[in-house]
């Protein structure tokens, strides 16, 4: 695929047929800002035939179980046998660093197709209420659990494989079909998808439509086309709450996974050098471009300075470098003007009165969008550089006066995603972690990410859930059927 798209571009998939357009776009590399090639540009007209397509398969797709099934895994297989090319790719078209290839960026998403096909098998699609008398009348009801319609996927350029496919797997095996729009800084990734669907596997036509461009209205047009049951997106706040008022004008039923600013609270019987070390590293991993990394360090005051130099000692150690090494933790980010949006927060960091213990600035490089990691100290949980999300390898440290105040601090925020709790008593932490406001929290280092796992947020950093079975129930709609006599 590589070769081929480097001379030829990646196509869209519509209605069963990769589909070719006059108008393309580049997609780079962002460790090097080379041109690897082209990505179809697709128009209003392409997203309207898509929807269509999806329109008329859906009947057949959400009445056949077994086949939603066996595509599925052939999906997956197919996924298998690609995994060095799709990990070239991904490390090039993303900017990913190798080691997560191996993890969250393919390798455990296209694990997880498995377990929606398993799900689809063995779920309660059907389930007995009993017999009740209302109003007099003897009735036997039985709940039922059927596919929404027409998915409209919109999903970000951080994690391509795990967004795409934490959408189409649960969708799919629900029996709903799916146009998904991919993020335009990452089309090939959505694009080997087309290709592995049309070519390795029994997906018949307009089950799962892909349409990459340029145009923000394509995502738009998903939110408002009354043939588009659900939208489920993943991405900024801002954009999220256009996606909303968008849905609102059909009523139709939204997922939303939005943005973070997640808190890693340090307890003061922690082992300081172990828990700001791995801060450090969660931090700036993929170059901070995780809306669930932890992006706020809450420390004890009474060992503020020592924190500092630990963590900004380890971030600088690991720095940012070239993402195909496997050594590598922090990669480039993924645009120039995801790099100057950075910068800008870094500038308005010092004009709130922050330092930087290390980095603060861009790499020396002369091609490529890097960023160096950086530790702010100095400013307090109400500065914006500690509010907003700037999505870079940048960690905030703050200190704290004690376990309530840790939790005041973390809870203070408009987001509410994720979190981390490390300290030398595990039921202290674990207390901790159950009075945050967040969808998820993490241990003493555990990792809750796995594909039985629901994944989202309270406040501002969503609505719903996603992967596990209360993702999958996203994907559904609920019947209740009594019968008299």
């Amino acid at each position: 695929m590589l070769d081929e798209w480097a001379e030829r571009g990646s196509p869209l998939l519509i209605d069963g047929e990769l589909v070719t357009c006059d108008e393309r776009f580049e997609t780079l590399d962002p460790a090097t800002e080379e041109v690897i090639g082209t990505a179809a540009d697709a128009t209003l007209g392409h997203l309207d035939t898509a929807i269509a397509a999806a329109r008329r398969a859906f009947d057949g797709w959400a009445a056949d179980l077994p086949l939603r099934v066996r595509c599925l895994r052939q999906l997956r297989e197919a996924l298998v046998r690609h995994a060095d090319e799709l990990r070239e790719l991904t490390v090039r078209e993303v900017g990913a660093p190798r080691f997560l290839t191996y993890g969250a960026q393919l390798d455990a998403p296209v694990a997880d197709l498995g377990w929606f096909a398993d799900l689809a098998e063995t779920y309660a699609w059907t389930r007995d209420l009993g017999r009740a008398a209302p109003m007099g009348m003897v009735s036997e009801r039985r709940l039922l659990r059927e596919p929404v319609g027409v998915v409209g996927a919109i999903t970000p350029w951080n994690f391509p494989h795990q967004i795409n496919l934490a959408k189409l797997g649960p969708a799919l095996a629900a029996g709903n079909t799916v146009v998904l729009k991919p993020a335009p800084d990452t089309p090939w990734c959505a694009a080997a998808l087309g290709r592995l669907l049309t070519e390795e596997t029994d997906t018949p036509p307009g089950v799962v439509n892909i349409v990459t461009g340029r145009d923000h209205a394509l995502g738009a047009r998903l939110a408002t086309d009354p043939r588009v049951d659900l939208v489920s997106f993943t991405g900024s706040t801002a954009t999220g709450r256009e996606v909303m008022r968008g849905a609102a004008e059909n009523l139709k039923k939204v997922f939303l996974e939005l943005g973070g600013k997640s808190a890693f609270i340090v307890l003061d019987d922690a082992d300081l050098r172990t828990a700001c070390s791995y801060a450090a590293f969660t931090g700036i991993t993929h170059a901070g471009q995780g809306c669930a990394i932890t992006s706020r360090l809450l420390v004890p005051r009474a060992r503020h300075d020592e924190a500092v130099e630990i963590t900004a000692h380890t971030m600088a150690k690991l720095g940012a470098r070239d993402p195909s090494d496997d050594r590598t933790v922090c990669g480039p980010v993924i645009s120039a003007r995801q790099r100057d949006r950075i910068e800008g927060y870094l500038k308005l960091a010092a004009e709130e009165g922050g330092s930087f213990a290390t980095g603060g600035h861009r790499s020396d490089r002369d091609k490529g969008f890097w960023i160096e990691p950086t530790l702010i100290t100095g400013l307090t949980n109400r500065s914006r550089a500690a509010r907003e999300e700037i999505f870079g390898p940048v960690l905030v440290i703050l200190p704290h006066d004690g376990d309530d105040d840790a939790v005041r601090l973390a809870n203070d925020s408009p987001y509410g995603l994720s979190g981390a709790v490390h300290g030398g008593d595990v039921e202290r932490a674990r207390a901790v972690a159950r009075r945050l406001r967040t969808g998820t929290v993490s241990v003493n280092g555990g990792i809750w990410y796995a594909a039985d796992v629901p994944f989202g947020g309270y406040k501002q950093s969503g609505v719903g859930r996603e992967m596990g079975v209360a993702g999958f129930e996203e994907y559904l709609e609920t019947k209740v059927i009594a019968e008299g006599g």
